[in-house]
């Protein structure tokens, strides 16, 4: 029997005392980090924002096997943010389209969730109508057509194995209409708690025909977003769940195949949710060292041409930095390539490695003066 099946289906139950605890520890680390990001200023909240945003739509649509090329991620993202960026890369109209639906996901967490607006983010997801090479139904549900909806997996023979079976396309309509309800309603449980009963009862429904994980993933950061009180992401979920995407397919198994006490469900979800917030700690530092750079640089005087590249070398450069490579991002010359470079050498900003044609530069990173 399916979770869906029970008599009082959506009415889930757990059990309180065991959430005490973890819920506890988890809201503390939420408050912790959320008390460090304001302490940063906006600069730097937007460049922890910005971060966390490309892991999220790329760690998101890696876990469905779809992997989006992380250049034109971040450019989208910062196009979208108004963010200078000087690695910026043109993106496809699919990438915009995801980084479209995951922002109004997030910046909009209290504007109430439509079908109108969960059929605009499905079509954000597809806006080619494909999935794949597989034609689909976009921004309308699923039919049972051709069978009803299942999750399945091969073993090394060839029998299917049918991991879930959805509701039948006959009952989504009412279905969603009481999980929009619900959602819309004012808050009766924590915050942490209803992002969790969402994305089970989202996904559990799987309303079309791809792109279920994907929506309960950004219906998950809407909810969490409502809980931290921002439009802005410093942790990201959706790159948790891709480090422990194993056991986050098993616990959905065994909850959809259970009875309506979530417990189980409800205690996997804290401990992943409290994973992704200390993981953010990284981010954080990574940002942190970036913004010391800066402060520590800005006694010496910097071409426009030198930043750009220091910007590029703080920011994920690929490769090793070489006067030629640096010649041609600039379009200069190659003496005045070494010229730049040699000077931020003698300012303690770059430092040699190598000799010879293995020569190549690298960031004092950090400074000597730190």
């Amino acid at each position: 029997m399916y979770i869906y099946e029970h008599t009082t289906w959506p009415h889930f139950i757990w059990d309180r005392n065991a959430l005490l605890e973890p819920l506890a520890n988890t809201t503390f680390l939420q408050g912790e980090v959320l008390g460090r990001m304001k302490s940063l200023g906006f600069e730097l909240q937007r460049e922890s924002n910005w971060h966390t945003l490309t892991e999220n739509i790329i760690s998101s649509s890696e876990i469905e096997g779809e992997h989006l090329h992380y250049g034109q991620v971040r450019s989208s993202i910062a196009r979208h943010l108004h963010i200078p960026y000087a690695q910026s890369e043109i993106s496809d109209h699919h990438i915009d389209s995801i980084v479209s639906m995951m922002l109004d996901a997030i910046e909009n967490y209290n504007t109430p969730l439509t079908l109108e607006r969960v059929f605009g983010w499905h079509a954000s997801l597809f806006p080619t109508g494909f999935s794949g090479m597989r034609k689909i139904r976009v921004g309308m549900l699923r039919s049972d057509e051709k069978g009803r909806m299942q999750v399945v997996s091969r073993s090394n023979g060839p029998m299917e194995i049918v991991h879930f079976q959805a509701p039948e396309a006959a009952q989504l309509s009412n279905e969603l209409s009481q999980f929009l309800s619900w959602i819309n309603a004012p808050s009766k449980q924590h915050p942490i708690i209803e992002a969790a009963i969402a994305h089970l009862w989202f996904i559990t429904l799987h309303p079309f025909d791809d792109g279920n994980g994907r929506l309960a993933r950004a219906i998950t950061d809407m909810m969490l977003s409502r809980s931290d009180g921002t439009g802005k992401r410093f942790y990201s979920m959706s790159a948790q769940i891709q480090r422990e995407k194993e056991s986050y397919y098993a616990i959905l198994e065994k909850t959809q195949k259970g009875t309506l006490d979530i417990t189980e469900w409800l205690l996997w979800f804290l401990n992943c949710l409290s994973h992704a917030i200390k993981a953010s700690a990284s981010t954080v530092d990574s940002v942190l060292i970036k913004a010391r750079f800066w402060q520590k640089s800005a006694k010496y005087t910097i071409t426009g041409t030198q930043r750009k590249m220091l910007s590029l070398l703080l920011d994920d450069f690929k490769g090793n930095l070489t006067s030629s490579k640096w010649a041609k991002i600039c379009n200069v010359s190659q003496d005045t390539a070494i010229r730049d470079i040699k000077d931020l050498v003698q300012k303690n900003l770059l430092q040699q490695k190598g000799q010879g044609r293995s020569t190549h530069y690298i960031l004092k990173y950090p400074p000597e003066e730190l």
